[in-house]
């Protein structure tokens, strides 16, 4: 099979054939669709994720594919479902970590990998869906929209008139602004250094877009940050109102440090807050059914939010897409 293999950091992908080896307990073959990339992707082929030691290694953590083959012990998907591919933790079997073979020699991946014309995967790691799912949507479930509809939902407390900001406008952030709206926020504002995308901000619901947090008219209640910026996380402090909270999405480079400027300001009203999230503390069993069944109810062109669309043999062309910072969800289109 073709697969995008990272060997070496900060180099671009290779496009590789790559052989399969026999499924153990817990593993699922799982035949690739579609694939999304992300800003956490530029972390590992930098190396941030320490990742650098289990070269070579597969790339990629949401998207959407159909079952090819289940190993022994798989009970929550069978052979033709299609399914959502997601990093966090789901129901089955937590299975050992798949091997490869590239030249010959074996080495592992990740539990989900997702830019490869095929991926070995960790039964809970997969979310069944019906089979009508627009692949897309599937693989926006996987990571960037279940990411932002958890963090809204689950961690950012947020209340019926609050106001948001959220720094940073690419895919998750295109998302946090859709899932703020549809939770009751009164007021969304939707921060990014990209012109180019207040047109697709806008068309999702928010309302109003800044170039830059410095130039939001009021202090508001919840401040998301995408960016991972720590300039970015440390001036939205001065930006909060008394009870505001900050959530972290994006990640800071190895060794960076945050600021809180007059730190004393954390004690007002009934205290400020700032956290980071891992996945909006997404279930993908549960959670994943639940958004299908929001969807189908709701005039959502979800699929708006994808800006590029490229073929698995284009997949270093994506990356530099990605890293000029003016794209939504960057789409892999793989097989049919």
């Amino acid at each position: 099979m073709k697969a995008a293999v990272l060997e070496e950091l900060n180099q671009p992908l290779t496009l590789r054939d790559v052989e399969l080896t026999p499924l153990v307990v817990g593993q699922v073959l799982v035949r690739i669709l579609v694939s999304g990339i992300c800003g956490s992707q530029l972390h590992e082929i930098k190396g941030f994720k320490g990742n650098g030691k289990f070269l070579p290694h597969l790339m990629g953590h949401e998207g959407c594919g159909i079952v090819e083959e289940i190993g022994p012990g798989v009970t929550t998907v069978k052979v033709g479902d299609k399914v959502v591919m997601h990093w966090r933790p789901g129901s089955g079997i937590e299975a050992n970590f798949p091997s490869y073979k590239l030249d010959g020699k074996l080495f592992s991946s990740g539990k989900v990998t997702t830019i490869s014309e095929k991926a070995i995967v960790s039964e809970n790691r997969l979310t069944a869906v019906p089979e009508d799912t627009d692949p897309e949507l599937a693989a926006l479930l996987g990571c960037s929209l279940t990411t932002a509809l958890g963090i809204i939902d689950n961690q950012s407390q947020l209340k019926f008139g609050e106001t948001v900001a959220i720094i940073g406008c690419g895919g998750v952030g295109l998302n946090l602004v859709f899932g703020a709206m549809l939770k009751g926020a009164s007021t969304v504002y939707a921060i990014d250094r990209m012109e180019s995308k207040k047109k697709l901000v806008l068309s999702q619901g928010a309302s109003y877009f800044l170039n830059s947090i410095d130039l939001l008219p009021e202090k508001v209640d919840l401040i998301i940050d995408t960016t991972g910026s720590p300039e970015a996380i440390s001036a939205a402090f001065k930006n909060l109102t008394n009870h505001g909270r900050i959530i972290m999405v994006g990640q800071p480079e190895p060794e960076a440090e945050i600021v809180i400027p007059n730190a004393i300001q954390l004690f007002n009203g009934s205290g400020l807050s700032i956290r980071a999230t891992q996945g909006g503390d997404t279930r993908p069993n549960e959670d994943i059914p639940r958004y299908l069944k929001l969807f189908s109810k709701r005039n959502s062109r979800i699929q708006d939010l994808i800006t590029n669309r490229y073929k698995l043999e284009e997949i270093n062309e994506a990356f530099d897409q990605l890293k000029l910072g003016n794209a939504g969800r960057i789409m892999i289109k793989i097989s049919k």
